[in-house]
């Protein structure tokens, strides 16, 4: 997939979510299902889970490469990346990341700080995604925390599928 294409792939994602979060009614923000996240805390996750990829993307490459190696395959399309993000859900049954494990619940008075949040970071992601050449999005990798290590372009990718999927569980609540 074209870096224009995952550019434009985020923007609607991101606004999609962030549309359909302003629209919600207040209450449902601090309070969710028995055992499930709230609003705000899927808000929280995924700012949680876009704010390193942007930190990693503002490191020089050699740095990335010394720290995780360089890829070792070819680069998978966007539908099979959603398709082995959702197998590897599956297979974790439940379980969180680390860093999204025991989460706050956001108040209602962070709501608009964290869409304000999302949407700068999201940009940036697109900035950043554009700015970087081509062989470096398909060479450099990171580590994601279910599905290993990852070309950048992969995991861009997913950031458009991690949205999306929590879009579609949030709509499915509500």
């Amino acid at each position: 997939m074209d870096k224009e294409v995952i550019a434009a792939l985020l923007e609607e994602k991101y606004s999609n979510l962030i549309n359909w979060l302003k629209q919600q009614d207040d209450s449902k923000w601090e309070v969710g299902p028995e055992g499930k996240w709230t609003t705000g805390q899927h808000t929280l996750h995924l700012l949680q889970s876009i704010t390193p990829l942007n930190k990693a993307m503002s490191m020089p490459k050699f740095v990335l490469k010394y720290k995780f190696g360089k890829v070792n395959r070819d680069v998978r399309n966007y539908e099979t990346v959603c398709k082995r993000y959702d197998e590897r859900l599956v297979d974790a049954q439940g379980k969180t990341f680390k860093g999204s494990q025991n989460m706050k619940i956001p108040s209602i008075k962070d709501k608009d700080y964290l869409l304000n949040r999302l949407q700068i970071e999201q940009k940036k992601l697109q900035a950043k995604t554009l700015r970087w050449k081509d062989n470096s999005l398909n060479t450099v990798i990171l580590p994601h925390p279910l599905m290993g290590k990852m070309p950048v372009r992969e995991i861009v990718m997913w950031s458009a599928y991690h949205v999306e999927h929590h879009t579609n569980t949030l709509k499915n609540l509500y």
